[in-house]
């Protein structure tokens, strides 16, 4: 894990205390920071998130890798009972700190503390990048999913268009870390948010690793013309 003296990020082959240490240095400002660098489109994509999830009055449903909450929150508007699980505990201190009423706890994507068969559905947005064993991580989702539950990733993705990509890189590479550094407490550790986008699966690349990881049916569609997309699968 690289350091500097104004923080630290994790590398790319993402071990889980580097990840969660990593994300304990964003979370005072990690809400604002996200909403600046992706100009308000996360707002649009939370609410992406729960509408692709049909989540009915009652249902429970898991959210792995919900930081503060904000994402746990959203669905939670659907009436369906929603509880979050993340790695970092600076993230949960911080969201127990500004939504005392959201449930929160410490959990491992790659070892979740649920029983098999615990929820009706199971998200997991802009997380399933940090984690070591992409595959690992979607069967131990499918394992505490009944059967017939749903699944939702929403993950950065390609864009679709070739000359749009290529601008959205070079934001990615240039000018997102600059601007982190002016909003985020913890700027280094969007490099390392640059680097692992650009190095992640493409909307069929990771198509492929859900399909073959305990869920089926699986399709997504593109947020933000491919900067983000919604996976769908139902748990076999």
């Amino acid at each position: 894990m690289s350091r500097t003296p104004r923080g630290q990020r994790a590398s790319l082959d993402k071990q889980p205390h580097e990840v969660a240490a990593m994300f304990d240095g964003v979370a005072a400002r990690y809400d604002l920071t996200n909403t600046v660098l992706s100009f308000g489109q996360d707002r649009g994509w939370r609410r992406a998130t729960r509408a692709a999830l049909r989540l009915l009055p009652g249902e429970r449903v898991l959210d792995v890798g919900a930081g503060t909450g904000v994402s746990t929150q959203e669905l939670a508007e659907s009436g369906a009972y929603a509880v979050g699980a993340d790695l970092s505990l600076g993230m949960l201190r911080s969201g127990k700190q500004s939504r005392p009423e959201v449930p929160l706890l410490a959990g491992d994507a790659l070892r979740l503390p649920f029983p098999d068969e615990t929820f009706d559905a199971v998200t997991i947005s802009f997380a399933l990048r940090n984690i070591s064993d992409t595959e690992a991580a979607l069967r131990e989702m499918a394992r505490v999913t009944r059967p017939g539950g749903r699944l939702v990733v929403c993950e950065f993705s390609t864009p679709t268009n070739p000359a749009f990509r290529t601008v959205y890189l070079s934001y990615l590479m240039r000018s997102l870390p600059t601007v982190a550094r002016a909003v985020s407490s913890n700027p280094d550790a969007y490099v390392y948010l640059a680097e692992s986008i650009r190095s992640w699966p493409d909307q069929a690349g990771l198509a492929e690793r859900i399909g073959g990881s305990g869920w089926s049916r699986v399709a997504w569609r593109n947020l933000t013309g491919g900067i983000a997309a919604l996976h769908r699968a139902v748990r076999d």
